[in-house]
């Protein structure tokens, strides 16, 4: 499971053996959220949230918006 991006604490990463809909699992403090990436029609949202604050969340999903090309790329590279 490669960590393909890290931001403000937060480790953004998609695993090798992973399922549609395109989504990254991140991590921070012990909580993991898990955001699909959504495409050139459709934003990110949030799919599942395991022991992590609202807030860390909020926080996470607004990298991923802001790194949406970047990590569909790094999808696609691992996915094909």
């Amino acid at each position: 499971m490669p960590t393909v991006l890290r931001k403000d604490g937060f480790s953004f990463r998609i695993y090798y053996d992973d399922h549609i809909p395109a989504h990254v699992h991140v991590f921070k403090g012990g909580g993991e959220a898990k955001i699909e990436l959504g495409d050139s029609l459709a934003s990110p949202k949030l799919l599942e949230l395991y022991d992590m604050s609202n807030k860390d969340a909020g926080k996470a999903l607004e990298i991923v918006f802001g790194h949406q090309v970047e990590l569909l790329q790094r999808w696609i590279e691992i996915h094909g």
